[in-house]
């Protein structure tokens, strides 16, 4: 194990053995130096944990933490990805046209069955004020079919440009329905009411350059406020529930998720006065 400072946070890189992944999973954790009570402690997995690294994570966490703490406390998990990304990320039980997402569900059981209960007994921690899950792309579509499908398990989901364009059939086909075959709106529309549940998602107007449908919004974006308003149909509340971050000049890459973070950090974890 190695371990790094940057003032008040401390982080720690692992390895964790998987039997579902069938791989060794680099994980990194990022959690406060100083924490009395680790009832207050919330846990928050992010899946391509290796961005994190990129867009240095612990000074985002430090300047939250430092500017009059800001922030609750969190136990940040980094799940790192492998070359097998694109089979282990997706939507659990329904890969997408080409067969993504094939072993998604066996990194839903990698996640509750190893890498969660890793996490108790490595900080002997019995249970988190909260857990929330996160990703960025296609780890963000991953993070959020995870909380909706285990919203016992969950409280909060933030997805940055995340894959929501995910469908049955190709786009090209004659059969296409945006209303049929985005397989990530069909999961919201056919699932099950939590009131407790509250939604992130950030978009960056050059996310991309796709339209689709020729409405002059990019397709990212149209993605993802068809599927706030599935969540809207639901039951959730657009002003208490969902919180929709779009920047003008947002990228899809690390940079552009790094700026946005704190945004989330701030909306799911901000320390009450």
């Amino acid at each position: 194990m190695q371990f790094a400072n940057v003032s008040g946070v401390l982080c720690e890189k692992t390895t964790l053995k998987s039997v579902y992944l069938a791989r060794t999973v680099k994980v990194d954790f990022y959690l406060p130096r100083k924490l009395d009570d680790t009832s207050a402690l919330n846990l928050l997995l992010i899946n391509d944990g290796q961005d994190l690294v990129k867009m240095d994570f612990e000074s985002i966490l430090d300047k939250l933490y430092s500017a009059e703490a800001l922030i609750e406390p969190l136990l940040c998990v980094g799940i790192h990805c492998s070359a097998d990304r694109r089979m282990e990320y997706g939507i659990a039980d329904e890969p997408d046209y080409l067969g993504r997402g094939a072993k998604a569900s066996l990194y839903t059981s990698f996640i509750f069955e190893e890498l969660i209960p890793f996490v108790r007994e490595k900080f002997a921690i019995a249970s988190f004020k909260e857990k929330a899950f996160a990703g960025f792309s296609l780890g963000g579509l991953t993070a959020l079919d995870i909380v909706w499908k285990h919203p016992a398990e969950f409280s909060k989901v933030g997805v940055f440009s995340g894959s929501l364009w995910w469908r049955s059939i190709d786009q090209i086909d004659e059969k296409y329905d945006d209303d049929k075959h985005r397989i990530m709106h069909q999961e919201i529309r056919n699932g099950q009411y939590a009131p407790w549940l509250k939604f992130f998602f950030q978009c960056g107007n050059m996310d991309e350059v796709k339209d689709r449908n020729n409405n002059g919004i990019i397709d990212s974006i149209d993605d993802t406020l068809d599927l706030i308003k599935e969540l809207e149909a639901k039951g959730y509340n657009k002003e208490t529930d969902i919180h929709y971050l779009e920047m003008k000049d947002g990228l899809h890459d690390v940079p552009t998720w790094a700026r946005a973070f704190p945004d989330f950090l701030r909306w799911g974890f901000e320390k009450q006065r």
